[in-house]
């Protein structure tokens, strides 16, 4: 008997995201779900999709955890995204303890250490500063984000097109073909 309700995936599997199985995990579900997620909750300038922050995520990390830098953010795919201020409050515990454990899962399926590397844990907060320099109106409270943006200021690498869900998604599963081939 499996633990909570289900989700119907892209794939069409009977997804528990309560009692995550390593089998139902399919890149195909994860590459569609993360092109149709906008990052920031929607409020950036333009689309700008989980799926491509991910790819760039896996290119700005050490190339040994390159996968883990892609699939950084699988779970999303089955839970969505809640933005920091709120998936950080406490009666969100169980929310945590669901998405850690089907992290852990995720990794599994896909033959990763549990934890999550540190160059994948330093590209993702480049790349939050980056996206927060290129994408977002002006900042407010530019303090706030000054922990991240700082760190954009150094790097050349700029945002100037976002992607279409269907070529994120297909971008993502090139990248995800790519590092297959070199695990």
């Amino acid at each position: 008997m499996r633990h909570g309700d289900w989700i119907q995936t892209y794939c069409g599997v009977a997804f528990y995201p309560l009692d995550p199985r390593p089998e139902e995990i399919l890149i195909e579900d994860i590459a569609h779900a993360l092109s149709m997620l906008c990052r920031f909750t929607g409020h950036v300038k333009r689309f700008y999709s989980v799926a491509q922050h991910c790819v760039y995520v896996s290119h700005r990390c050490d190339p040994k955890d390159a996968l883990w830098g892609l699939l950084h953010d699988a779970a999303e795919a089955y839970l969505n995204d809640l933005s920091r201020p709120v998936k950080r409050l406490r009666e969100l515990t169980l929310y945590k303890q669901a998405e850690e454990k089907l992290c852990s899962i995720i990794a599994e399926r896909f033959g990763l250490s549990r934890e999550e590397p540190e160059s994948v844990k330093c590209a993702d907060v480049l790349m939050l500063g980056i996206e927060a320099r290129d994408l977002m109106s002006p900042l407010v409270q530019p303090e706030n984000w000054a922990w991240c943006v700082d760190l954009s200021r150094e790097c050349e690498f700029k945002i100037d097109r976002t992607w279409s869900p269907g070529e994120a998604e297909e971008r993502y599963l090139q990248r995800f073909a790519e590092l297959s081939k070199l695990t």
